[in-house]
């Protein structure tokens, strides 16, 4: 649990650094981009998280997988070597972008589909938020094969449920009384 406080802490910070300096949104495609990394390339994961590998070549190696982000993030990496603190780095980004939407009053929606959402699919969902929260809304699709068919919505507190698993159940409540 304390590396999560320390994420948010070093996520707020960056934050604010990045926010002074005008390129917020800049610093939250890089925070997306190496979550993304981390989360998807096990390689990258074991590498960052391996306590035996000198911080000095972690954070060079990272400075070369994501050569092209801004100066605040690569200050970011600097700041772990200095700190020795690297295994956090997936949580401060996951971290940063959080923080970077509630800012900008964006809200995230989750939607849990059957197979993953196609353009007609998530025009239907976009619909039906718009008539629960009047933020900007982003979309994550988390795919669950168990919901049958259409789609369960999460906008903070509220859960819209429009599965066919959801109808089933309903019906089977309905016929039993």
């Amino acid at each position: 649990m304390a590396s999560t406080r320390a994420a948010i802490r070093y996520a707020k910070a960056i934050l604010d650094l990045a926010n002074s300096k005008g390129v917020a949104e800049a610093v939250n495609n890089d925070m997306k981009s190496i979550a993304n990394a981390i989360e998807t390339n096990l390689e990258l994961s074991t590498f960052i998280e391996n306590p035996t590998t000198k911080v000095e070549v972690k954070e060079s190696a990272l400075l070369e997988v994501f050569a092209d982000v801004n100066g605040v993030t690569k200050g970011l990496f600097h700041l772990l070597f200095e700190n020795k603190r690297f295994e956090i780095l997936k949580a401060i980004a996951l971290e940063y972008n959080k923080l970077f939407d509630e800012n900008n009053g964006v809200e995230v929606a989750k939607v849990t589909t059957a197979i993953p959402m196609d353009a007609a699919l998530e025009a239907k969902v976009l619909a039906k938020v718009a008539t629960l929260s009047d933020k900007k809304i982003t979309i994550e699709n988390i795919v669950d094969p168990s919901i049958i068919g259409g789609f369960i919505l999460r906008i903070g507190d509220n859960q819209y449920n429009a599965s066919v698993a959801n109808r089933l159940q309903v019906l089977k409540r309905e016929l039993s009384n």
